[in-house]
């Protein structure tokens, strides 16, 4: 891809800012203070508990960060409600076109200066743990939506936040910030700009995601149909005797986990005194395909109150929504072989009539997803998939050859299916720091688009210069 800004004039004079993370800016720009061209206001005091599905959209710091950022459209967008009594107690947390929300707290320091802004009159909310900063002049507010977005303005938020696990941003932070500022009609160009820009490169970043979840989608039926029906289209099939099942393969046997693998292995096979290091797995490092491994402890300090498993187990994840998730791996590479981990995971430790892999494509068919989702107790987020399900799940299982046959098919079409997924990730983020490039580049003076005008650009025209 292209440098994002290459094509593009510059200023013909700038001036330094005098702020080392600006650096130059053109000579008729100039500098103000956040404080000066906006209101501050904070958003409703109120928790979750307050959410309603009808009455006035609210946006909250939630939304701010995963859903709705940069801009937020009542219209388009699925918005939690407060009651209308609000509307007479609290209408200082009210927005107009333009306003801008900011998350007041982070998980992390990347998140710090998340924002959204109004785009149009409906009545809204600011919610919990937010700040408001209403423009003085709201006819700015689609070029401030772009500095602030800027990775320039985001830097300095970044540097005044305080804090460890979480980052508050304050309105004192904002209130001080720099905002640089070029005229009016440079302000409107230069929003029109990049409206045009960022929609192209939106409008392909969504197609590569939208081909990432198709690649998802063949992939979970390449290994539904594997682990279900074979490889051999003609091969003749039999009534599986299990309803939700249907035909299977006539030579496969229908058999129950119980009878081909072993469920929660005894840690008799251990010695409490053990204090050879082993890997410990906590319940959030266990992903698909994923173990991470970079967590050792002695066996004497966990064999007492954790999971025990050793090379070769299957973990499979039994609470919501990791279950659904399919957290699910082959343990290998353990440290001297042996593992601890979360009580929130069974451990399937295969016999001589089942291959393990094929075990782990098997267990992320749909249907026993959904039937052990089903099979769930418990409360919220504290719903299992009960062992006795686990135990007794009924599937048809090939001989020991074919399951080895199967496998080694999957394993090379989920190569070339995560390689096609890896090159669209990869595009993906080309494009978004082409984007951000870009946006940096334009509100800050960098490329000079007061000429620019509006190309009535194809598809086809657009695809290709942003591929290129």
């Amino acid at each position: 891809m292209v440098n994002a800004v290459a094509k593009y004039q510059k200023y013909a004079e700038y001036k330094d800012s005098g702020i080392d993370w600006l650096g130059s800016i053109p000579a008729n720009w100039r500098l103000n203070k956040l404080r000066y061209l906006f209101d501050f206001n904070k958003g409703l005091t109120i928790t979750k508990e307050n959410l309603e599905d009808e009455g006035i959209p609210c946006v909250s710091y939630g939304e701010v960060h995963s859903k709705f950022g940069f801009e937020v459209d009542p219209l388009k967008h699925d918005l939690k409600c407060v009651n209308e009594s609000y509307l007479k107690t609290s209408d200082n947390a009210l927005l107009s076109k333009g306003d801008f929300v900011f998350a007041d707290t982070s998980e992390d320091l990347k998140g710090s200066g998340n924002f959204t802004h109004l785009v149009n009159n409906e009545l809204v909310f600011a919610g919990y743990h937010t700040i408001i900063a209403k423009p003085k002049d709201a006819t700015s507010s689609r070029f401030y939506a772009y500095l602030f977005d800027s990775k320039e303005f985001r830097s300095q938020i970044q540097l005044a936040v305080k804090g460890v696990k979480v980052f508050s941003i304050t309105q004192a932070i904002l209130r001080a910030s720099d905002i640089w500022l070029p005229s009016k009609s440079e302000q409107t160009q230069i929003a029109n700009f990049l409206d045009h820009e960022t929609a192209k490169i939106d409008s392909l970043i969504e197609k590569q995601q939208k081909l990432i979840e198709l690649l998802k989608e063949k992939r979970q039926a390449v290994i539904s149909h594997a682990v279900t029906k074979g490889l051999n289209p003609d091969v003749p099939m039999k009534d599986s005797g299990v309803e939700w099942l249907g035909l299977v393969p006539e030579h496969w046997e229908t058999t129950r986990i119980k009878y081909v693998a072993e469920l929660t292995p005894k840690k008799s096979e251990l010695l409490n005194t053990d204090n050879r290091l082993c890997t410990f797995v906590p319940m959030e490092k266990l992903k698909l395909g994923s173990l991470i491994k970079d967590e050792e402890k002695p066996i004497s300090e966990v064999i007492g109150g954790y999971t025990y498993f050793r090379d070769g187990d299957l973990l499979l994840a039994k609470v919501t929504p990791c279950f659904e998730n399919k957290n699910m791996v082959i343990a290998n590479g353990l440290k001297n072989g042996i593992g601890f981990g979360s009580s929130e995971i069974y451990v399937l430790r295969s016999n001589s009539k089942v291959d393990s892999q094929f075990l782990y494509y098997r267990l992320q068919e749909d249907q026993f997803m959904e039937l052990g989702a089903g099979s769930m107790t418990g409360a919220g987020g504290l719903k299992r998939v009960p062992s006795e399900f686990l135990n007794n799940f009924e599937f048809a299982l090939p001989p020991l050859e074919e399951q080895f046959t199967i496998t080694e098919y999957l394993n090379q079409y989920l190569l070339k299916s995560e390689s096609l997924m890896n090159k669209a990730q990869s595009a993906i983020q080309l494009m978004q720091e082409r984007r951000t490039a870009l946006i940096s580049s334009a509100v800050t003076g960098k490329i000079d688009v007061r000429n620019w005008q509006n190309p009535n650009y194809n598809n086809n025209e657009a695809q290709t210069e942003l591929s290129q």
